[in-house]
């Protein structure tokens, strides 16, 4: 069995989705659970998105000892700075930067050249290492990016010792084969890749999110990085426990394991319900309150005689 590490983004990408705030009193109740879970690494906030943030990073990093916490920064000095100041307590801190490669975003969103983006990735993740052995590079939009220049930024990133670098399906736009396929092009193209970890983020826009996230390790991700009950920005992230259990039911397909202890899947779920207010479908899948029910008469009475049958 191999090890696969789980990167839970719930307090993060999951809590900046509308509807889903959470006090800082909330946050930390729900990273202790994420704890118990076994999640090997949980991405507190953004601190540079205001002092309460920060603060609330802070909180987390000082009481969180069995997992990694990470923070997310723009590649910007000023973000770095809060990462680091964030994670000053962590018994194991990490810094997650991120830029946009892709040409639309490059143009539309940063009004910035490929060179001075790459200028950009190189000086971030020089002084995010300077701040912690323990940095992740994200190359945002990575599925809809020129792949001859995906290879050139993440080629940077991994050059200034990135340990960590993800591809992110940010706009939920890839197919399974094609997310597998650029995982292989990376492995085969970028030099010291056996040396990274490599992880997906998957945006669930055509519901693709988990297949994705599992083509992903079959390309030659070690690391998937997805939340509880699936929540997230627009249509959301790939479902942590829809992920953990396909790895848990399908291990013949799937020979991966995890530190994540199933049975408290389902009580994280109904944690993160009870802060948020927010309920998940009645017929979502692993936690939904429908997911194991049946109102046929003939499943009933096959599950009767032997639930296998159903």
């Amino acid at each position: 069995m191999k090890r696969l590490q789980i990167f839970d983004t719930t307090l993060r990408d999951g809590e900046q989705s509308p509807g889903y705030g959470m006090t800082s009193d909330q946050k930390l109740q729900l990273a202790r659970q994420l704890e118990a879970l076994g999640v090997d690494v949980i991405e507190a906030g953004f601190p540079a998105a205001s002092p309460e943030d920060l603060a609330g990073v802070q909180r987390i990093a000082e009481s969180v000892k069995k997992s990694t916490i990470a923070t997310l920064a723009r590649c910007t000095d000023t973000d770095i700075e809060a990462c680091a100041k964030g994670l000053e307590h962590a018994t194991s801190g990490r810094i997650h930067i991120f830029l946009s490669t892709s040409d639309l975003h490059l143009e539309h969103k940063l009004g910035m050249d490929r060179q001075t983006a790459l200028e950009k990735i190189v000086k971030a993740t020089r002084l995010a290492k300077k701040y912690s052995n323990d940095v992740e590079f994200s190359p945002e939009d990575a599925t809809r990016t020129d792949i001859d220049y995906l290879i050139l930024a993440v080629q940077a990133a991994v050059d200034e010792g990135a340990n960590v670098i993800n591809l992110p399906d940010t706009v939920g736009y890839s197919s399974p084969a094609e997310y597998r396929a650029m995982f292989e092009t990376v492995r085969a193209r970028v030099r010291g890749i056996d040396k990274v970890i490599l992880s997906a983020h998957c945006h669930n826009d055509l519901g693709l999110a988990v297949a994705n996230s599992l083509a992903a390790i079959e390309g030659g991700a070690t690391q998937v990085e997805c939340t509880i009950n699936g929540i997230g920005e627009r249509a959301g992230n790939a479902s942590l426990e829809e992920i953990i259990m396909a790895l848990h039911v399908r291990g013949n397909v799937y020979p991966y394991e995890t530190r994540i202890d199933t049975k408290l899947i389902y009580p994280t779920s109904q944690l993160l319900s009870a802060l948020t207010g927010v309920g998940v479908q009645p017929n979502k899948a692993v936690v939904g309150r429908n997911a194991f029910a049946h109102e046929s008469g003939v499943h009933q009475h096959g599950v009767i005689k032997d639930r296998r049958t159903y």
